[in-house]
């Protein structure tokens, strides 16, 4: 028999996980980036690991099973050699550009399957390569594509400046990672040892090959009781810092592709960091934590990296990229897992949702919480529209009242217009730069108008382009044609002057993130690009797909206001209504504030993830037996019974309520809308639907004689004049709202 393959992993393995990735946001010189540098694959469900390599019947097959073929990183695949009925697996050989690699091979036993052969073949050269597998005179081929470990692999050019956090991140255990090893900001991957005591505290192994006598017992998922002791590894991929942890045995061998620790349950756990303002130009110093004791005693590994904190990366196709890179390590290391599931609270709500719809096969079912759709279109527009209004109760203080104002905004409590106005720093490129960015890099109007913007639009500048003749980020921002107050003026809390006095002063937000007197226009490229990439969450594509658990702790009536609003919920809900008219793969499930929140720990959450396990488990053992079957079918019998639509109420012991979730208003008779009211935004209170998914609406000519709301003579005139540009239709599609070009796009 051929030598095993996975001693030669360990070595490459560790070479690898040095390696680096590179973000960029010098603005590229395309009116257009994505239409001039982006590539569409077919909208596909393909899994991360793709099918076979065809062939004609007899022949052996090919798969790459630690990446999509065409997404390999730092020269290294994990490949499998499927082998027809009887053959002999020594009579196999395989082919790198007419390369031998055979002896990196040896033969494995897949239930159901038989025998094949599986291998990590590393060298692999940068750019196209081809794989041949060959048997008794059959031969097949399968094209991989090897990007370089510092990428990039398909978020488009590197984002500079970018300053390197190494050496202020901590390792568990102790220490840092170090001063970096060159401008990528690489490092050496450590291991560490850690375990769990007996009073429930993390503490590092002495000995890494000896249970320590206070060391607590874990029993998994699958029942398997095991000391609570984990491997830690941590290293750069993609220009991140990554973490992963897993229950491991001290004294075991090092863990490989076809040796897991004995306690994984062959689940991987991606756990998404949230945040977004200062999210740019700089590798971060922490990841979303993989010390998590409530996942790792049921046996889920758990990864995580800098890059999927939202505070450190506010991109979500950067996010997707570092993502795959990660979990490349980590199968290369540990094999591959049967399930990876998405947990991510505010800005790791945004990666899941994003993450899994425009890169299909990364995850395989999401539990979110604190949620909102998308990065683009769910909070910027509001908190572009509460500055607005902010600004205009400041400038014109005895225009409208408190109670007016807050109509106006949609909002539950006056506290949370100030506050959702102070978020819109985050299209404001000197809001918030971290200290670590050198303040003669950053962006200055006089001093230094090519600096480093910091800000979203900037950051995202490979999928929106830049302005060729000022150089300015494009933006997907508008406001014109939005009647603000509109809800307001029907019921009578404003009236017909008042309203034409807010629209007549409300004005815009310029480039440099200030309020102007004239409307925004969003440019159309931009606004295009945003709805053909998925900037804008579309969730008919990998979300249609696979199980999605909303969770939510109600804060809408937080006393200091509060952005995580529940109208969020409905607008991912909505978008997965009118792209694949079911809703049957998303829960929501509701609970007090402080009662338990977002832990694999807490009662909900922490079932909640259980539950998502379970179902999703269910839907790939249904696809398994009925491939044929639309994926849908299996999502709707593979559901269990408690993930359904529910609250929790009362005080006392907790009543779990199962209810309609009714999106918007009180009264309905509905428990749960009771007690946990949706409310609206400006944008919807202007008459905007709940999925927020119009970034440039469609407008027509106001006609005062076609409006819900009377209009003298005089007012109908001067509406006339502050709408000369048209009111907005919402019952038509905005202008360039369109469906995705594809998934797994390139930039």
């Amino acid at each position: 028999m051929r030598p095993r393959g996975g001693r030669a992993l360990v070595g490459a393995g560790a070479a690898l996980c040095a390696a680096v990735f590179t973000v960029s946001g010098t603005p590229p010189t395309p009116q257009n980036a994505f239409e001039a540098s982006a590539s569409a694959l077919p909208p596909s469900a393909a899994p991360t690991v793709p099918p076979p390599a065809p062939d004609d019947g007899g022949g052996p097959t090919i798969q790459v099973l630690s990446s999509r073929p065409d997404a390999v990183m730092g020269g290294t695949a994990l490949v499998r050699v499927g082998l027809p009925p009887g053959a002999d697996p020594d009579r196999a050989r395989l082919t790198v550009d007419g390369r031998d690699v055979t002896d990196t091979l040896a033969t494995v036993r897949l239930e159901g399957v038989g025998p094949a052969l599986e291998g990590v073949v590393t060298g692999l050269p940068e750019g196209r390569a081809t794989l041949a597998a060959a048997l008794s005179g059959r031969r097949t081929r399968l094209a991989v594509t090897n990007h370089p470990a510092s990428g990039p692999v398909f978020s488009g050019p590197h984002e500079t400046p970018f300053v390197c956090d190494t050496v202020s991140f901590d390792l568990h255990g102790g220490g840092t990672l170090g001063a970096p090893l060159d401008e990528d900001c690489s490092a050496p991957t450590v291991v560490r040892h850690m375990y769990r005591t007996t009073d429930d505290a993390w503490a590092a192994m002495p000995d890494p090959d000896r249970v320590p006598d206070d060391a607590a017992l874990a029993t998994t998922s699958t029942g398997a009781e095991v000391p609570f002791t984990v491997r830690v590894e941590t290293g750069t991929a993609n220009r991140a810092i990554y973490e992963t942890a897993v229950l491991f045995t001290p004294g075991a061998a090092e863990p490989d592709p076809w040796h897991a620790p004995e306690g994984w349950n062959r689940r991987l756990v991606y756990k998404f960091g949230g945040g977004c303002k200062g999210g740019w130009f700089v590798q971060g110093s922490r990841t979303a934590g993989v010390l998590d004791a409530g996942m790792l005693s049921q046996g889920y590994a758990v990864a995580s990296a800098t890059l999927n904190v939202f505070g450190y990366n506010c991109n979500d196709l950067l996010a997707a990229e570092t993502m795959a890179a990660v979990r490349e390590r980590f199968v290369l290391a540990h094999g591959s897992p049967d399930l990876t599931l998405g947990w991510g609270s505010s800005g790791g709500a945004y990666q899941s949702h994003q993450i899994a719809d425009n890169y299909p096969g990364l995850l395989d079912g999401v539990v979110v919480s604190q949620s909102f759709p998308d990065v683009l279109t769910s909070l910027v527009p509001a908190a572009a529209d509460a500055l607005l209004l902010d600004a205009y109760a400041r400038e014109h203080p005895d225009a409208l009242t408190r109670d007016q104002r807050l109509a106006v905004s949609g909002f539950p409590t006056w506290r949370s217009l100030g506050r959702m106005a102070r978020e819109a720093v985050r299209i404001d490129p000197r809001g918030v730069c971290r200290a670590r960015v050198p303040e003669e890099l950053r962006y200055h109007p006089e001093r230094n108008p090519r600096g480093a913007r910091c800000e979203l639009f900037a950051h995202t500048v490979n999928v929106y382009g830049a302005d060729p003749y000022t150089g300015l980020p494009r933006r997907p921002l508008d406001n014109v044609g939005v009647q603000y107050g509109l809800g307001a003026l029907l019921d009578g809390t404003i009236d017909v002057d008042e309203f034409l006095h807010l629209n007549e002063h409300v004005g815009g937000i310029d480039a440099d993130g200030h309020v102007m007197a004239a409307r925004t226009e969003a440019d159309p490229a931009a606004t295009e690009a945003a709805y053909r990439t998925g900037r804008l969450l579309n969730g008919g594509a990998g979300l249609s797909r696979i199980p999605i658990v909303d969770h939510r702790t109600y804060t809408d009536d937080s006393p200091g206001g509060d952005v995580h609003m529940r109208y969020h919920s409905f607008a991912t809900r909505e978008r997965l209504r009118a792209a694949n008219g079911t809703v049957d793969n998303h829960v929501m499930l509701v609970e007090e504030r402080g009662s338990g929140g977002f832990s694999a720990s807490a009662p909900v959450a922490g079932r909640a993830l259980r539950e998502l396990d379970v179902w999703a488990t269910g839907v790939l053992e249904r696809r398994r037996r009925a491939p044929d079957r639309p994926v849908m079918d299996h999502v709707r019998a593979a559901r269990p019974a408690w993930l359904t639509d529910a609250c929790w109420v009362g005080d006392g012991p907790r009543r779990r309520v199962v209810g309609e979730q009714l999106p918007l208003g009180t009264g309905s008779g509905d428990t749960c809308a009771e007690a946990f009211p949706t409310h609206a935004s400006p944008r919807m209170v202007a008459g905007a639907p709940v999925t927020s998914d119009v970034i440039r609406c469609r407008r027509v000519p106001f006609d005062a004689d076609a409006h819900p709301a009377e209009f003298t003579k005089e007012q109908a005139d001067r509406a006339a004049r502050v709408f000369a540009d048209g009111v907005c239709d919402w019952s038509a599609p905005g202008e360039g709202q369109q469906g995705l070009a594809g998934t797994w796009l390139r930039f």
